[in-house]
């Protein structure tokens, strides 16, 4: 084979990924969209729910706010039903690298991936934003009256409840990083000083409020979660140095 025809191939080998991850960006896009519009006869019930934590009135500044808010309701839950087909176009894109027997971990997959992300919405439904919502409208009220627009209060609970959910996907993360070789799980355990600061980081833009005790109690899952990581890492690394060996 000639170097040009290598060459050939291997930009065919490119296009050929991008078409396929095109489809599968298309089609999450779309069941997203559906999830939205199916969620949307909801977000009444779905935006009543999440205002119980707070005890008071939310404002409507602009004309579009109020439609605008309901829109971002419909389109967490959309999100959220959506969830199990993202992730199944999620493996068929890179269902191709694996190996026959490896192919079968869809089954597996899929609901621990799925099961992840709720317990990140979950757990900062219970846990940080009854905290971060009564330290916010309480804090020096003889100063500070809390009186929060309903974009700010639904755009705060909402961004708590998504992204910490995302983070709660770390397990997963690490061990498909180190299935491709991209890290080492005995790397993830030296690194641990500068994770911490990582996961603070993190923590920090996760809630936006100021509250020491939020951001601590975001913080706990995520380190834990990160030394599960080091676990899965390990068995991707197995894995991944498995495979190259049956290469050789």
């Amino acid at each position: 084979m000639t170097t040009n025809q290598s060459a050939e191939l291997t930009n065919q080998s490119i296009l050929a990924h991008l078409n396929d991850l095109r489809i599968r960006v298309t089609w999450a896009a779309v069941s997203v969209l559906l999830g939205t519009i199916a969620s949307f006869f909801f977000a009444r019930d779905i935006l009543l729910f999440l205002l119980s934590p707070y005890d008071g009135e939310l404002q409507v500044l602009r004309p579009t706010e109020g439609i605008e808010t309901y829109f971002k309701v419909a389109l967490l839950a959309g999100v959220i039903l959506a969830m199990p087909f993202v992730l199944f176009q999620l493996w068929k894109f890179i269902s191709p690298g694996l190996e026959k027997r490896e192919k079968r971990y869809v089954y597996l997959f899929i609901p621990i991936t799925m099961l992840l992300f709720l317990t990140g919405i979950v757990f900062a439904w219970l846990v940080l934003v009854p905290a971060a919502v009564t330290f916010l409208s309480t804090f020096m009220p003889d100063i500070f009256v809390a009186d929060w627009t309903g974009q700010e209060y639904i755009g705060f609970i909402l961004a708590m409840l998504f992204w910490l959910g995302l983070s709660f996907e770390m397990p997963v993360v690490a061990y498909f990083v180190a299935r491709i070789g991209v890290v080492q799980a005995r790397a993830l355990g030296e690194q641990w000083r500068f994770a911490v600061v990582g996961i603070s980081v993190l923590a920090a833009a996760i809630t936006p409020s100021i509250d020491p005790i939020t951001m601590l109690l975001t913080m706990l899952p995520l380190v834990i979660l990160y030394l599960i990581s080091i676990g899965t890492a390990y068995v991707g690394q197995r894995q991944f140095d498995n495979s190259m060996a049956l290469d050789k």
